[in-house]
């Protein structure tokens, strides 16, 4: 399928006077977390609130901080997530693509708001 990425705006919802930063993430339905970078982090003045183990391809484990709330914005979609702080390109994985009822589409290699529902997003929660 090859590489997707999106311009996604993150901002602080607890600092307004803090002004949302846009940034080129990649898409990975694979993956399952929103991860950022140092530099995001500090940008926004997130707070660490704990650190999270998490497995790498390569299966070792490593110790990285989890920050939060961020607010997420991609189209007429916004979402809240924590964000673990790794690696140097923002990653924009399952779960909030989920909450934010996003796809991809693999033919185009974008992110797009799920076309049955345009308007409004949609979840399961039965």
């Amino acid at each position: 399928m090859g590489l997707v990425t999106a311009k996604i705006v993150l901002k602080n919802p607890r600092e307004s006077g803090i002004n949302p930063i846009e940034i080129e993430a990649l898409v990975d339905s694979g993956a399952v977390h929103l991860c950022i970078t140092e530099h995001v982090k500090y940008q926004l003045n997130l707070e660490e609130i704990i650190k999270k183990e998490v497995t790498l391809a390569d299966g070792s484990k490593i110790l990285v901080p989890y920050v939060g709330p961020i607010e997420i914005h991609f189209k007429n979609r916004i979402g809240f997530a924590g964000a673990l702080v790794m690696g140097d390109q923002c990653l924009l994985g399952a779960i909030p693509m989920e909450d934010m009822d996003l796809i991809i589409i693999p033919s185009k290699r974008i992110l797009d708001v799920n076309p049955d529902y345009p308007n409004v997003s949609s979840s399961i929660v039965k």
